[in-house]
C-alpha cells in the first residue's frame, strides 16, 4: 500500500474521530443512526479501511459538514484541538463511559498490563493492523446494479471502482461483471449492498443462485424446476410458467461484503 493511501486513512480517521467527538456521539451511536456495521466504523476509526464516496456523503450530512472535512488534512491555528486529537483516544473514552464500575476498574487494570507488555511485545491487535495495512487491494469497475426484489440488471447512469481485498475476490477467469445488489429478498445469504461476482451463462444449475430475466425483468434469486426462490421468506418466490418469457442471464459465482 502506497504511503499516500495510508495517510488518507489516518486522515480520515482523525476528521472522524474528532466530528464524532463535537456532536457527542459514541460509535454504537453512529452505527444505529446510520445503518452502519460496528466492525466498518471501528476500522474507519483505526485507519484500516477507508469508505467509499457514498459513505463520506452520508457521514458528512449526519455531521452537518462538507465531504473535503473529512478528507482534507486540517492545519488551521483555530483547531489546534483537532490537530492533536487521538481518535483511540475518543474510542477509549468512550467505551469507558459505558462500562459499569467494576468493569471500569478491570479496564484500567488490563491498561497497565498491556503498558507493561509493550516493552517487550508486539500486541496482537497492533499485529493484526499490520497485516490488514499490507493486504493487497485491488480496484475493479461494478458497472451494473441487480436488484433482490423487483429487479433491475443494470442503469446507464450508474458505474463506479470499488476497493476489493483481494484475497476475498475469485481469480479473473472465474466471472464476468460485478453488480451490486439492491433489495432484501436473498438475505440473510445475500443482503443488501453486497457485491455479486457473475459468470455470464444461458445456463445455472438447479439450487443454484443466478441472475435471471422474467417477462423483462431482472432478478438475483435460486433456480428451481418450477419456481424462483426468494431465501428470506418475507418475500414471495417468482412462479414461472410456460407464459413466461424466461431467460438465463449468469450464475452468481462469489458474494464480497464490506467487514
Amino acid at each position: 500500500m502506497s504511503p499516500e493511501k495510508i495517510e488518507n486513512k489516518e486522515i480520515f480517521s482523525r476528521n472522524l474521530a474528532f466530528y464524532m467527538d463535537r456532536k457527542g456521539v459514541d460509535r454504537n451511536t453512529l452505527c444505529a443512526d446510520l445503518n452502519l456495521k460496528y466492525t466498518t466504523v471501528r476500522d474507519w476509526l483505526k485507519g484500516i479501511t477507508y469508505p467509499r464516496i457514498g459513505k463520506i456523503e452520508l457521514l458528512s450530512e449526519y455531521f452537518g459538514i462538507n465531504k473535503s472535512d473529512l478528507i482534507e488534512k486540517h492545519s488551521s491555528n483555530s483547531n489546534v484541538s483537532y490537530i492533536n486529537f487521538d481518535p483511540l483516544q475518543a474510542i477509549l473514552l468512550s467505551n469507558y463511559n459505558q462500562l459499569n464500575t467494576n468493569r471500569k476498574n478491570k479496564l484500567v487494570q488490563t491498561s497497565d498490563n498491556l503498558l507493561a507488555e509493550q516493552v517487550g511485545k508486539m500486541l496482537v491487535v497492533e499485529e493484526q493492523c499490520f497485516e490488514d495495512y499490507n493486504r493487497e487491494r485491488v480496484v475493479l469497475p461494478a458497472p451494473g446494479k441487480v436488484s433482490a426484489g423487483t429487479g433491475y440488471w443494470q442503469e446507464d447512469d450508474y458505474d463506479t471502482m470499488v476497493d476489493f481485498y483481494a484475497d476475498e475476490i475469485p481469480n479473473e477467469s472465474d466471472y464476468d461483471t460485478i453488480a451490486i445488489v439492491v433489495g432484501h429478498s436473498m438475505e440473510p445469504k445475500i443482503k443488501n449492498g453486497d457485491f455479486l461476482f457473475i459468470k455470464l451463462t444461458d445456463q445455472v444449475d438447479l439450487n443454484k443462485i443466478g441472475i435471471f430475466q422474467v417477462n423483462g425483468e431482472n432478478y438475483v434469486k435460486k433456480l428451481k424446476s418450477d419456481h424462483l426462490e426468494s431465501l428470506n421468506k418475507k418475500y414471495e418466490d417468482i412462479k414461472l410458467s410456460e407464459e413466461d418469457d424466461v431467460r438465463t442471464i449468469g450464475a452468481v459465482v462469489d458474494i464480497y461484503r464490506e467487514g
